[in-house]
């Protein structure tokens, strides 16, 4: 008897919406809801079959608070009867969605799901759900829990630091970061010159291409103010805060069968893994080798990779510990370029990766992403079409 397979048949992913930028306003329901219709609609799927639609969501407080993926299926007209649920592994959610998604179809128990994110930074800014218990007394999520203190110490639990000590441990330079930071952006700009994310975006309003990229230089970032004294961290080598969603629709082989629908991809592995959660941002590092171990395959099987640029630091360590190849490495940019909309950019990412497999005609393509708490997903698919 063969293994379930889960296979995807379409990714889409709004444009990248900068800080304050065309997506601001934008409700998150109604930005979930756009991606939502978007992959019904070009799927042709009858939304009635739909198992359940799962959504990463970081920060969900506010217009992004009470179960954003059932919001934003309802929102977008769809029916009354198919649930849903938000996943919060942190900038990992939607990538962590996808996973849930799979694991549904491939347990035979679901042949249809909705697996995506969304994420509007611009209205409810980074890290407002941490704060959030302040008023009653927790000044953070861990600062007053006694064995965490025992386990950790006081250690400062922020990405910033995190990346900090990456760049001091992997002995990263800032002008290293700064010319990884420099490509972004001109492989961003380049690709979307090129049109390679015609076919992922969904132009929504006024936004109708992501509006990230910049022109910079070498120069420009030297001339930048670290982002705390005596880091070699600045602006310019950190994601950007952002707003997007995005959307992918996983099935079993019985819902290809059944609704006469064409796969793009298969899964051909995923897990996720822990590191140390003070560093936070290097389990991608332990993860990569972990799936490569499961998967039975070798980092130079992977022809195409997207490892999210929560900060340059993070993909350079991750490139010397892997020995992968740079110039299969977010080919059309990453986050520093991009924005990383936190619940969205796992499917986000996910989207870009199988278009540039497709566009290359190649076959495995390999995503990984740093999360808070020290975790990593990492997914392998397998190009179909």
């Amino acid at each position: 008897m063969s293994t379930p397979q889960a296979y995807i048949v379409d990714a889409v992913r709004t444009p990248v919406g900068k800080r304050n930028g065309s997506l601001a306003k934008t409700h998150p329901a109604d930005l979930g809801a756009h991606v939502i219709s978007s992959i019904i609609d070009r799927t042709g799927i009858d939304p009635n079959v739909v198992d359940d639609v799962v959504f990463g969501c970081v920060d969900a407080i506010g217009p992004q608070a009470g179960n954003i993926a059932r919001t934003a299926w309802l929102t977008a007209g769809l029916p009354l009867h198919i649930p849903g649920t938000t996943v919060d592994r942190q900038c990992g959610s939607s990538q962590q969605a996808i996973h849930f998604a799979a694991q549904g179809v491939m347990s035979g128990t679901q042949d249809v799901v909705v697996a995506g994110g969304v994420q509007n930074m611009s209205a409810i800014p980074i890290s407002q759900a941490m704060i959030a218990g302040q008023e009653f007394g927790f000044t953070t999520p861990t600062a007053e829990s006694t064995g965490w203190r025992e386990r950790f110490g006081d250690a400062s639990i922020s990405q910033f630091n995190g990346a900090d000590m990456m760049a001091t441990k992997w002995d990263i330079s800032r002008e290293d970061m700064e010319r990884w930071a420099l490509q972004s952006h001109e492989r961003a700009r380049a690709a979307i010159a090129d049109g390679r994310f015609d076919k992922e975006n969904v132009a929504i309003g006024d936004c109708v291409a992501d509006e990230c990229p910049r022109e910079t230089s070498m120069e420009k970032m030297a001339g930048l103010s670290p982002l705390a004294e005596g880091s070699r961290l600045t602006a310019a080598v950190a994601s950007q805060i952002s707003d997007g969603a995005s959307a992918t629709l996983v099935v079993s082989e019985q819902a290809l069968k059944e609704y006469g629908l064409t796969p793009r991809a298969r899964i051909h592995h995923m897990s996720v893994r822990g590191d140390d959660p003070v560093m936070m941002l290097s389990a991608p590092i332990p993860a990569t080798a972990y799936a490569l171990r499961k998967a039975g395959l070798s980092i130079d099987d992977i022809d195409v990779v997207e490892i999210n640029e929560a900060f340059a630091s993070v993909v350079l360590a991750w490139l010397k510990e892997t020995g992968a190849d740079p110039s299969k490495v977010n080919r059309n940019g990453g986050a520093i370029a991009l924005g990383h909309p936190l619940g969205a950019t796992g499917a986000k990412l996910f989207a870009t990766l199988l278009n540039e497999l497709e566009r290359t005609g190649s076959r495995y393509g390999l995503q990984t992403m740093c999360e808070g708490g020290g975790t990593a997903n990492v997914t392998i698919i397998e190009r179909l079409s």
